[in-house]
């Protein structure tokens, strides 16, 4: 119990206090105009107060990751704690602060336009496929999967297909139409089930008088049943990624940076939901490693068929929560994969509205964007869900790589120190260099020896390090011989 509750309390201790840091190390200024107060268009750029900007932001970038990945995450044992506390301080909460605020300074723009103005044309288009890419992925992958568990949850009682062709028109809808009409407007019920969730599960460990594992010197041993191909190092780190942090997490920062009435708002929209959906990820990992007894159990219990993250959170809720508060409970973790697919389809279609200079103000002109997305993420989506997110994984991390740089270069143009992000750029970049290396070719990697994955990683991290600082001296060379001239 001290573990957990220490670990929520460093948690919103890193909010109130390097939040702050962040925010003022970016220049925050309340008087800048943001884009809404400029491009109104009832459409996409709407108005809305914060705690709906707020609340939309956190169920648009927690899916199913906190939940299910931090469950996955949770086999490897309570080293799990350890990078969901520090990862969604100073990574996650940094790259989403980020990723937003640069939005918001540069029109709202989506993550692949604003990446160019720093990185230049070429990094510009490399983003823009592996974006659209990310959003078309995830929002396949977010039919299939709560349309699964609303199955499950109705004892079959309504056909899975029924259940698919009832999300894709939601999607079709929150897509299409303006975004307080559908998003502005369920989002609130959503959240409300989202927190009814979280505080039942905590309540339940914390005065249920359950015994739960404390974070000790085994913590930093790898639990996990199948090592050979579950290292901890570095699989844990793209596993838990959306507690941690996550490169789709910036895909959706320019949908509340398009509805933001001041900059004073980034702190608590941006940085506030990364560490909430820290919260959520810990709570989960929490509930999994001390439901079952350990993550040797975990680990045991989960091998077995049919036994995956799914069952683990039908199990959990009905088994703490009785049948009535289970229901409401597994509507919260049907709820966020639900409010994280239709805005990857909503940001999808501004991508390419983006890339393309067309307008969005009239349906017709929306309809002839969204309307391609929208037919090939349904047909996506009846991929295998295992398949998808097999290559989501390393994706993620690398955008969230590339818009850790892109956030260091922009510190350098504004005379900032850079060290609060190319820190963690330094970092990601080893970590998926070295997945790239070591990864089974089943799981997209290259199937390395272990040994050479490790130093391989290490020197393209440190390589990365490297290029940016000679790149950034040189051109500040340019610009002082330009001053000169």
């Amino acid at each position: 119990m001290i573990t957990f509750i220490t670990c929520i309390l460093v948690l919103i201790l890193g909010y109130i206090v390097y939040g702050k840091i962040v925010d003022k190390q970016f220049g925050m200024d309340p008087n800048r105009p943001t884009p809404v107060k400029t491009m109104a268009d009832g459409v996409d750029y709407v108005e809305m107060p914060l705690w709906r900007i707020f609340l939309i932001q956190l169920l648009n970038i927690a899916g199913l990751g906190p939940i299910f990945g931090a469950i996955l995450g949770a086999m490897y044992g309570p080293i799990a704690y350890l990078w969901i506390v520090l990862g969604s301080i100073f990574m996650g909460g940094v790259h989403d602060y980020f990723s937003g605020m640069m939005s918001l300074r540069h029109k709202g723009m989506t993550i692949p336009e604003f990446t160019g103005e720093y990185m230049g044309p070429v990094f510009k288009n490399i983003m823009r496929v592996i974006t659209f890419f990310c959003l078309i992925l995830v929002g396949a992958a977010f039919v299939n999967g709560p349309a699964g568990l609303l199955t499950t949850l109705a004892n079959n009682a309504i056909d899975y297909r029924i259940w698919v062709g009832i999300i894709c028109i939601y999607y079709a809808l929150a897509t299409l139409l303006p975004i307080d009409v559908i998003i502005g407007k369920i989002y609130p019920f959503f959240g409300f089930v989202l927190v009814f969730m979280v505080v039942c599960l905590t309540g339940y460990m914390l005065f249920s008088g359950m015994p739960m594992q404390e974070f000790n010197m085994s913590a930093f041993q790898n639990h996990h049943s199948n090592q050979s191909e579950n290292m901890l190092y570095p699989m844990i780190f793209i596993i838990v990624s959306c507690g941690a942090i996550s490169g789709f997490h910036s895909t959706q920062s320019p949908l509340m940076s398009r509805c933001m009435t001041n900059e004073n708002q980034g702190r608590k929209v941006f940085f506030g939901a990364m560490i909430a959906e820290g919260i959520i990820a810990l709570i989960w990992a929490t509930a999994a490693i001390n439901y079952f007894g350990g993550p040797e159990k975990l680990n045991a219990i989960t091998s077995m068929p049919n036994h995956n993250p799914a069952w683990v959170v039908n199990e959990i809720c009905n088994s703490w929560l009785g049948k009535l508060g289970a229901v409401v409970a597994i509507m919260g973790v049907i709820a966020l994969p639900i409010t994280t697919g239709d805005t990857a389809f909503r940001s999808a279609r501004l991508l390419i509205a983006d890339i393309f200079h067309v307008d969005q103000k009239k349906m017709s002109k929306r309809l002839l964007v969204a309307g391609p997305i929208l037919i090939g993420g349904f047909y996506l989506s009846q991929i295998d869900f295992t398949i998808i997110w097999k290559y989501f994984g390393v994706i993620n991390q690398l955008l969230a790589v590339i818009i850790l740089w892109t956030s260091a270069v922009f510190l350098v143009r504004i005379k900032k120190n850079h060290i609060i992000v190319s820190i963690p750029a330094t970092l990601l970049s080893g970590i998926v260099a070295t997945y790239f290396l070591i990864a089974p070719n089943k799981l997209g990697g290259l199937g390395i020896d272990a040994n050479f994955s490790y130093i391989g990683g290490a020197v393209i991290g440190i390589a990365t390090l490297i290029i940016f600082l000679i790149s950034m001296k040189r051109q500040n060379k340019n610009v002082e011989t330009e001053l000169t001239i």
